[in-house]
């Protein structure tokens, strides 16, 4: 079959097409970017990200642009359909991958260090966020993390296409933002893992992982075409490839043969939850013995402290 080429040219973001609509609506008029800008006080930059779906307009900046473009209603009437959720700016390098995956009709992950994104639950991605390069940005960490919780809407929606995860046992048991957030994380596992369309494996710290030796993502997209998307230290990568992605598939049902089942590895889940219940407990008997120490040093320091002479009343 010949392998069509992966392109940005296509993709399943309302916020872009929504982009695409007023670039178009702009050159018809005859208007470049630098010209509209000046119409609506405002740098270009803000247009081309506004175009480019990777900012959104105020509901007044698209009115201006309604009539200064003479759309009628059609951009007011698209604003209010568009995921803004998902118009969050990701990585350069990373958005081909997120188109690819909004039409996925399967996705087979193996993940290490790290539950997977597609897995993640608020507090989760956030603690990841703030302490990752985002750190010290509270805003920007609210957009990363509503960028990632947006990519799983279809996964998590009624009849969503199949999603299997195979976590290595590091992903859930390295410890992110507390034991509070570890709780919320693998309590949102265990839901999830409910769902029909929706698998998650363990591979114990004991499995035989020559298989894989970096965390993946196998596409298999609605004509039929696989891919495999990998991350080196700052950039994403595709590999379409028949040769290459049938390898990784092999690679991926071979380590899966190596798991605990779905049960195994719901009933390990539901033991490290348990663990992080203890540990919050621990820390809380902690902080108490903690306090009594330091109410203990304050008495021996008050009683240890200088006598005073009182004056005695005389008889």
């Amino acid at each position: 079959m010949t392998q069509r080429k992966v392109k940005r040219g296509t993709t399943a973001s309302s916020a872009i097409m929504f982009g695409a609509e007023i670039r178009y609506a702009r050159e018809s008029a005859g208007y470049t970017q630098e010209e509209l800008s000046k119409l609506l006080h405002c740098d270009r930059t803000v247009i081309s990200r506004t175009e480019g779906g990777k900012r959104k307009p105020s509901v007044e900046e698209v009115e201006e642009i309604e009539r200064l473009l003479n759309t009628g209603d059609l951009l007011t009437r698209l604003y209010g359909r568009v995921d803004w959720g998902a118009a969050t700016e990701h990585p350069d390098w990373f958005w081909d991958h997120v188109d690819l995956e909004a039409v996925s009709v399967g996705v087979r992950v193996y993940q290490d260090r790290v539950v997977h994104g597609l897995l993640q639950c608020s507090q989760y991605a956030r603690a990841l966020f703030a302490t990752g390069y985002a750190a010290g940005n509270p805003e920007e960490i609210e957009e990363l993390t509503k960028a990632r919780l947006s990519r799983q809407c279809r996964f998590l929606a009624p009849n969503g296409p199949l999603l299997i995860v195979i976590l290595d046992e590091s992903a859930i048991r390295t410890v992110i933002g507390g034991p509070d957030v570890m709780r919320s994380q693998m309590e949102h596992l265990l839901r999830v893992a409910q769902l029909p369309n929706i698998v998650i494996h363990v591979a114990l710290f004991s499995s035989r992982q020559a298989f894989i030796n970096t965390a993946m993502v196998l596409l298999e997209l609605p004509d039929g075409q696989r891919l495999v998307y990998s991350e080196s230290l700052d950039r994403g990568h595709l590999d379409e490839d028949s040769v290459s992605v049938s390898k990784h598939h092999r690679r991926f049902d071979q380590l899966r043969g190596e798991c605990l089942s779905e049960r195994e590895s719901l009933r390990l889940i539901a033991e490290v939850l348990e663990g992080f219940k203890d540990d919050e407990q621990q820390a809380r008997c902690n902080r108490l013995a903690e306090e009594q120490l330091q109410r203990q040093q304050r008495r021996r320091l008050h009683r240890g402290g200088p006598r005073i002479p009182r004056p005695r009343p005389r008889t």
